[in-house]
Parts: C-alpha cells; sequence; structure tokens
C-alpha cells in the first residue's frame, strides 16, 4: 500500500516541465484557428498522396512509420531557452523531407505532435496547426528545396543533407517567431515582435541547427555507404548505372 502511495504521488506530482512547441493558451482562439486552416490542405494531400504511393510500393508505408519515429524521438529533445522562457529542439523534418519528400514530411509531423501533445504535454491541440505550419510545412518544404537546389549545383551528398538540415530547422523557428508576432503584437509592432522572439532562439537555434544540418549529412552519408538501394527506391540519389 505504502508503495502504491509512493508511487502516486511521484506520478501526481508537480514537477518543472520542458514544454515545447506552442502549447495551449499561447496563441488567440482566432489565430489557430487560421493556421489550422493554412495547414488542413496540406494534410489532406499528403494522405491522399500516401494511398497512391501505397499502392505502387508496399514498401513505401512502413518506411513513412519508421521515419514518423524517428522525427517524434528527435524533436522530443528539449534545450532550455532562458532569454524566451521556452525551450528549443530539433525537428528532424529535414532529413524526413528528403527521405520521403515534403508532402509525407508534413504527414509525419503531424503524428509526431499529436502524440507529444497528447502524452507528453508538448505542443498542444488548439496550436497544432500553427506547429505543423512552422515544422511540418515550413521546415520540410525548405530543406528539400535546398537540398535538390544543391544537388542541382553540383554539391556532395553531405554537403546537400547539411544545407537540408541547417536550412529546415531555422525555417521552422523563424516561422515560430513569425506566429507570436503575429498573435502576440496586439496594437504593438510585429516586425519588433518578430525580431524579439528570434533574436531570443538565436542562441539555442543558432548551434542547434548546425547540429541538425550535421546530423542529416550523417545519416544519408550513413544510408549511401550500407543501404544505397533505399536512397535510390526513394529517388533521393539517381539509380546506380545499369538498375531499372
Amino acid at each position: 500500500m505504502s508503495i502504491a502511495c509512493v508511487f502516486l504521488v511521484t506520478l501526481l506530482a508537480a514537477r518543472p516541465a520542458a514544454a515545447m512547441h506552442l502549447a495551449e493558451g499561447v496563441l488567440p482562439l482566432g489565430w489557430c484557428a487560421v493556421w489550422n486552416a493554412i495547414a488542413l490542405p496540406f494534410v489532406a494531400i499528403a494522405l491522399h498522396l500516401l494511398r497512391q504511393r501505397t499502392q505502387q510500393d508496399v514498401f513505401y508505408k512502413p518506411f513513412v512509420g519508421l521515419v514518423a519515429a524517428a522525427v517524434f524521438a528527435i524533436s522530443c529533445m528539449p534545450v532550455p531557452v532562458p532569454t524566451a522562457g521556452t525551450c528549443s529542439h530539433p525537428c528532424g523534418t529535414g532529413l524526413a523531407a528528403v527521405l520521403i519528400g515534403p508532402w509525407m514530411a508534413v504527414l509525419v509531423t503531424v503524428v509526431a505532435l499529436l502524440i507529444q501533445a497528447l502524452f507528453l504535454a508538448h505542443g498542444g491541440l488548439t496550436t497544432l496547426g500553427a506547429d505543423v505550419a512552422s515544422m511540418g510545412i515550413a521546415g520540410a518544404f525548405t530543406g528539400y528545396f535546398a537540398f535538390r537546389l544543391a544537388q542541382r549545383c553540383g554539391a556532395s551528398l553531405w554537403v546537400a543533407g547539411f544545407l537540408a538540415g541547417v536550412t529546415s530547422d531555422w525555417a521552422t523557428y523563424a516561422t515560430t517567431a513569425l506566429e507570436l508576432a503575429l498573435g502576440l503584437a496586439g496594437e504593438g509592432s510585429v516586425t519588433s515582435m518578430f525580431t524579439g522572439v528570434a533574436l531570443a532562439f538565436v542562441p539555442t537555434q543558432l548551434p542547434l541547427g548546425l547540429l541538425e544540418g550535421a546530423m542529416t549529412a550523417g545519416a544519408l552519408v550513413f544510408l549511401r555507404a550500407r543501404r544505397p538501394d533505399i536512397l535510390e527506391r526513394l529517388r533521393v540519389v539517381p539509380l546506380a548505372a545499369g538498375a531499372s
């Protein structure tokens, strides 16, 4: 009985939380509705594309699930931001966008954020659209296009992957700063609010972005060395000579 009481007290006792993403109540409900409306079409298109791709390749859906698990784990690493009273964290959506495309990266972001909101108190349900817009839409598409542009310019896989990770991470937090500025500026200057929030993220997000770039590049190089067929099948790299 005493052991059960100790366990219950430990479970219910208040303790510091490393809250990530935009939590419930941070944004006005009107802005929550706007960001949810923006995110919803992206999610609908992603679901449609997933059904299409799964019919063509049975390997695809399990791999998307694996990437979703990776994004969930990567984005669960909070780093306190003392100047903003919140937390930064790596995102993983740059790597996801390179491997499965930006549309599927939006979908895996929804899954990761929803689980974190429901079970880890990271983010919120009303702010889910805003978190998806920053991490899933802005982050994924920016990272994907940075990767493809670097490839077109003749960059190596490591350099292209590094740029995908860095730009995806920084685009996520630039969008988060914009969301906070639009929602909280009130009658004040949105530009000043945006600048203040963005600068607050710099001490942690600048090195985190570089770290995520190196992590993304390392993961891609590792896959090319061990399982190049996966990257070829996902069209991350060109098919080897003689492959069909």
